[in-house]
């Protein structure tokens, strides 16, 4: 599933919030005939717990806060470590480079979603990993299917309903700072993590909004969506084909959709872990681009085979 910080915004209407929502309640239904034991999520950080100073590829949380930004769970998650830890070194051995957090931060890319399909996101214990979809330079989208492939290796071999979520939009470029082209004030912050004041908070929020609305007026430099592209990606999860996306290249997917684009790692991985089962079958299928939402929007649910 998608998220958006937009969702918790004023600004977006009425129409597409409830529109979004309907299909939010249908996977809530889904997740709760499910009744999973245990959630896993691949999510993106927006260099609010990852920052230069070490940014890995993939790290598996076991145990994780929410920084609480823009509204989302500010505080612990419900982490079940040795879990988490036995995962870790089952990816490790499985031949895929993972670093290893005692103290993950997490932000609304993993938040929203559990928030989202169980009213809180501590309702269920929750094993974080976080893909790298931001800070260049990244690695090849194979090395995410890899990773996914490796936690559903070692979660086929639980004895649990286990609930596996990909958190990130598809076409997308919103305004991030980068290193070559963030202010003095965004280094610091992407650099070193320097803490946001509450007044730097709101001002983040408000050109979030201000941007959301001239992206949605036509009044931006910012790259447009590309449902063509979104439905492509789409088209080889539903049809089993998660391998042929092994060949694309980082620099086409930010040309074809935008720099965050690259979240489509969280899917890839998601979908990796499903397949680690066998061949599995797509269930409820939605797609909208949403400018107001800076995103092309898209919810799948899907079961093994």
């Amino acid at each position: 599933m998608s998220h958006s910080p937009l969702l918790n915004l004023p600004g977006p209407p009425a129409e597409l919030l409830d529109d979004i929502d309907a299909q939010l309640g249908q996977v809530r239904t889904f997740v709760r005939e499910f009744d999973p034991e245990l959630v896993v999520i691949f999510a993106p950080d927006h260099y609010n717990g990852f920052f230069y100073k070490l940014m890995p590829p993939f790290c598996i949380g076991a145990a994780a806060s929410g920084v609480g930004d823009y509204g989302s769970h500010r505080g612990a998650l419900q982490v079940p470590a040795d879990i988490a830890n036995e995962c870790a070194a089952a990816v490790l051995d499985a031949g895929v480079d993972v670093a290893i957090s005692a103290s993950m931060e997490v932000d609304h890319g993993t938040v929203q979603p559990l928030e989202t399909l169980f009213g809180d996101a501590t309702a269920r214990p929750v094993i974080p990993i976080f893909i790298n979809s931001v800070a260049t330079p990244l690695g090849p989208l194979a090395r995410a299917r890899a990773l996914g492939a490796a936690v559903g290796k070692y979660l086929d071999s639980l004895e649990q309903r286990v609930l596996v979520i990909g958190s990130g939009g598809l076409s997308h470029d919103p305004p991030v700072p980068t290193l070559a082209t963030a202010p003095p004030t965004a280094l610091e912050r992407i650099v070193h993590g320097a803490p946001m004041s509450a007044e730097a908070r709101q001002a983040r929020q408000s050109a979030v909004i201000a941007a959301a609305h001239d992206f949605a007026h036509g009044d931006s430099p910012l790259r447009p969506l590309n449902p063509d592209f979104d439905h492509a990606f789409l088209e080889l999860l539903d049809t089993n084909r998660l391998t042929e996306t092994d060949g694309w290249t980082n620099s086409w997917i930010a040309a074809e959709a935008g720099n965050s684009a690259h979240e489509i790692r969280t899917w890839v991985a998601a979908f990796g872990a499903l397949s680690a089962a066998g061949a599995y079958q797509t269930l409820q299928r939605y797609y909208r681009p949403a400018p107001e939402l800076i995103a092309g929007f898209a919810i799948r649910t899907a079961v093994s085979a």
